[in-house]
Parts: C-alpha cells; sequence; structure tokens
C-alpha cells in the first residue's frame, strides 16, 4: 500500500487516471464494492506495476536444487550441482531491461492487454514466487491491496505535505527480508464529496 501511494503520488499523470476510472464506475456510492473491483482495469494495472517494482519479499524463499543441472547466462555455462541453494532476486526480475522496457519507469499502461500477471505462471513477474513455493496468502494479498487502494483513491484526494512536488519525492529504499521506504510516506487526505 505504502509503495502504490509513493508512485502514484510521484506521477500525477496515473493518480489522476486510477482515481477518475474508480470515481466514474462506483458513481455517488460511499465507497467501492467488492463488486466493484472486478470492474477497476486501470486500477488492476496499478497494482500489478507496484508488485514489479516493488515486490514485498524481493529474495523470495530460498530453493535448494534436487539435481545437477547446466545453466546459460550472458553466453556463459554454470554447473549447479545437487543440494545447492538457490535465491531468487524478484526485484532485479521486475527491474530486467531484457524483459521490461523502461523498467526503471512506474508505468502501469506497460500491462494493457498484457497475459503477464503475478501468479506464478510468467518469470518476469514473480512478486509471489512460483511453483510449490507461491505464497499461498496470494488472493487474499491482492484482494486487500486492490481494495483498500480503491477506496483510499476513492474517498480522498491525496497532497503531499507543505507545499512538496512530486520530484521532491524520496523513493529510495531501505532493502532486506522487506523492502521499505527510506523515509516514511506523509500525505494529505482531503475528502471526496462523493455522496449526493
Amino acid at each position: 500500500m505504502v509503495w502504490a501511494m509513493s508512485e502514484l503520488m510521484a506521477n500525477p499523470r496515473v493518480m489522476k487516471k486510477v482515481q477518475s476510472e474508480i470515481r466514474s464506475c462506483v458513481g455517488r456510492k460511499p465507497k467501492v464494492d467488492r463488486d466493484d473491483i472486478a470492474k477497476l482495469k486501470y486500477l488492476k494495472m496499478v497494482v500489478k506495476e507496484t508488485f514489479r517494482m516493488h515486490p514485498a519479499a524481493p529474495p523470495l524463499v530460498p530453493h535448494q536444487t534436487r539435481k545437477h543441472c547446466q545453466m546459460n547466462a550472458n553466453g556463459c555455462k554454470y554447473d549447479i550441482f545437487p543440494q545447492t541453494t538457490i535465491l531468487v532476486n524478484a526485484f532485479a526480475i521486475g527491474r530486467d531491461p531484457n524483459s521490461w522496457k523502461n523498467p526503471a519507469e512506474f508505468y502501469p499502461e506497460r500491462f494493457e492487454g498484457s497475459e503477464i500477471d503475478f501468479k506464478g505462471q510468467h518469470f518476469e513477474l514473480l512478486p509471489f514466487g512460483a511453483g510449490r513455493r507461491i505464497c499461498t496468502a496470494i488472493a487474499m494479498a491482492v484482494s486487500t491491496v486492490e481494495f483498500t487502494l480503491a477506496n483510499l483513491l476513492y474517498c480522498f484526494d491525496w497532497e503531499l505535505p507543505m507545499g512538496m512536488k512530486a520530484q521532491d519525492m524520496d523513493m529510495e529504499e531501505i532493502g532486506g527480508t522487506t523492502t521499505h521506504r527510506k523515509t516514511p510516506l506523509y500525505l494529505v487526505p482531503i475528502e471526496y464529496d462523493c455522496v449526493e
């Protein structure tokens, strides 16, 4: 949630577009219902793009090889022996220029008409892992983020404090088992008059 709001505040064009989609879809109800979420295509792209750029746990759960294999990377062959612990860097995968055009840019439209999803079938986007060790809470995590983000964007307009501008935002990350912002995100909510 924090990274989604950070990216939206840093990219006012995207914020305006996603809020417009949500508000036109929901109408004048007091809040976004669960039934509305399925109609919010751009919101889903914003969430995917957030997962691509800011996976919650950049080093995925360690895996161990069962048998010997060879891997080709950058023109070199590597032998990987049985019982080798493999760490998958989801952060690097999400920002790989061989998979993504302008990988450092927050651009949700890259998922428009794309089959790429984060459910472990597309190895360009693995914020929840893949295979037998995929995060078991993926459905809960995605629905919680989509539903909460939709309501935050529907019910409030958002501003940066004390005259800050989008270009002034510090988007530096602190790595580790999970990735956080180096500096806290402070926003000013302005209630949106959504009810007639």
